[in-house]
Parts: structure tokens; sequence; C-alpha cells
């Protein structure tokens, strides 16, 4: 499509994601439009699609995709229905943004993976979005630059203040972790190896049978070692951080946020509720800079690689969990479409 031209874009799945990414492309987001939504319940997505001028409701993403005015598909389904959407949407030679996870598995990852090489060029871009984040690009951009020598560690913290009902252990590493998981691997430029998993006493607030916090460790090919804070019920907020240690220095990001008041006897700051709060610019960020990419033709940003590589993480940090023993991470080697 021409780079002038508004990028018409079906978004897979209306729920909490999918509409937050709605309204983003809708109000938000410049050089893009909604064109379809899909949703399984027919309902839902025909409220969502009568809102937005010249958007259609599917329940059927090949349906959408087939839509002459649709450009560009903005998955926002659950994990399992992914694979389905992203063979759709190769078979449409339609550009992704895919939010995580790729697939919930590395085996139907790796069909993924598979598919688009045989497309000959990247089409997907996968919805990490710390990537896109302020302070997380300021880090990036210490260590890649060099500034304080080489990293030797990074020490992640992880909180939210309540879970949802049914959170699980492999939840935790899933939904949870994986974002630790991508982030070391960016901001340090190199693949994960190997994870282990600590689990110290719960706190009384989990849920039964939910062992929380846990401390997450992963052993990276150039020997740097990564901690991972995760408190999931810790009842005050949404906190999240990275401190690297390098050898001039160390480097820390999510300290602080909003404003620091003195009143009343009394300081501090406010916490965040949640990840779409403390996260906002960073999804606007991500989804402007997909669009701008699409309209020019190019892919940018996590790639397929990175959800494969997350999703082997991710396995082998459950076998950690379950068995308190070090997990090493396989991984098939890094096709040259990714490199």
């Amino acid at each position: 499509m021409s780079q002038y031209a508004t990028l018409g874009v079906a978004v897979i799945g209306t729920g909490r994601m999918g509409a937050d990414h709605v309204r983003r492309l809708n109000d938000i987001t410049s050089g893009a439009r909604v064109a379809a939504v899909v949703d399984i319940d027919a309902d839902r997505a025909k409220r969502v699609a009568d809102g937005i001028e010249g958007c259609t409701p599917h329940t059927d993403p090949a349906t959408a995709m087939a839509d002459p005015g649709v450009d560009a598909v903005l998955i926002a389904s659950p994990g399992a229905a992914h694979e389905d959407a992203l063979l759709a949407a190769f078979a449409h030679d339609l550009p992704v943004l895919c939010e995580k996870p790729l697939t919930p598995d590395p085996v139907s990852a790796l069909r993924v993976l598979k598919a688009e090489q045989r497309l000959g060029r990247r089409r997907v871009q996968v919805g990490f979005m710390r990537r896109y984040d302020a302070d997380y690009l300021k880090l990036k951009a210490l260590l890649d630059q060099g500034a304080y020598g080489r990293p030797l560690m990074l020490h992640n913290k992880h909180r939210n203040a309540d879970t949802p009902p049914g959170f699980t252990n492999a939840m935790m590493i899933h939904d949870s972790v994986v974002h630790e998981i991508d982030v070391t691997r960016w901001l340090l430029d190199e693949e994960i190896t190997a994870v282990r998993v600590l689990r110290p006493a719960p706190t009384g607030h989990a849920p039964e049978g939910l062992s929380d916090p846990q401390l997450i460790l992963f052993e990276t090919a150039a020997g740097q070692i990564v901690d991972t804070e995760l408190f999931v019920n810790c009842g005050f907020g949404y906190q999240v951080g990275c401190e690297a240690v390098c050898e001039g220095g160390t480097a820390r990001i999510g300290d602080d946020h909003g404003v620091f008041v003195n009143t009343a006897g009394k300081w501090g700051g406010s916490i965040t509720p949640g990840f779409v709060e403390r996260f906002e610019e960073a999804y606007d960020r991500q989804v402007q800079r997909w669009v701008d990419a699409t309209r020019r033709g190019e892919v940018e940003g996590p790639s397929c690689w990175d959800g494969y590589a997350a999703a082997a993480v991710c396995e082998a940090g459950v076998r950690a969990q379950a068995t308190g023993e070090r997990v090493e991470v396989e991984l098939v080697e890094r096709p040259a479409l990714y490199r």
C-alpha cells in the first residue's frame, strides 16, 4: 500500500486488550483506522463495530482478512487462537501485530516461524510493549552505548496488586515473567540458556494453591545472571523495575512515576493500579510505530523468533517451577531471516 494511504486494520478479539487497541487505533493512532473487528461473540463484535464508521463485525478471522478494506491485522485474541489467525494472515499476505504470546508453546511457535520463513520475509511484529516504554528505551540505549561497561547482571521486580480467579503457577511464568524473559533477551542481546525458580513461603493473600511470591533466575549464553522477583498478590499496586549491574556502574528504572508530594506531615506518591495504566504510553508508541512501519512496507520490532524464544524459556520455566531444578532452554538454530 502507499505510505500516504490510511491503514485499514482488522482487530481480532475485542476483550480487554482488543477493546483497548480498538480505542487506540480509533482515537490516538494516526494513519490507521479500524476496518473490521472479530470476536466469537457476534453480539459483542457488532456492538464494537457499530460505534466506528466503516467498521464491519465478523466472527471468523479469515473472513475479516478477506475484506478488501483490510490492509493489516492486530491479533488480541486468547493465545490459543493465535496460530490459526497468524496462518490466515500469511495466506492473505497481511502484516500483523500479534499480542504476546506468539503462541502458547514452542512447538506451535515453531510452526508459525517456519510458515513465515516460507513467505521469505517477515510479516509479524510480536507485542512485547516494554520495548517501547520510555524508561526501558533509555536503559537499552545506555547498555548499547556501553556507558557503564559490560552488563553482568539484571535485577527485575514485577509486582501486581492481585490476580484474577483461576490464576495458576504456570500462568505466573506464561503471563507475567514472559515480559522479563523478553526484556532480558532484548536488553542484553543474549539468549537465555537456563532457568531456576525458587519459591519462598507464600503470602497469606495468595489464593489457595498459588505459590506467590517467586524468585526466577535466568542464565544467558554470555554467562550473565538475571533475577526476577515476582509477587502477583502484593496488595498495593503495580510495580515494574529493572537494574542493570555493569562493570563500571549500575542503571535502574522503575523507582518513581507520577508526582511526589509532601503534605499534612507525610510524603510520598501514588502507585499505578495495573499494567494498562503503567504501560499506556508504551502501547500507544508500539501501535504507532507498527502502523508507520507497515505503511512504509516494512516490519520492525520483536519478531516471530522473539516470540518462539520466549515460549521456549517459558516452557523451561514451568518445568523449573514444578521440579525446583535448573532446567536448560532448548532452542533450534536461529534462522537467517531473524539474524
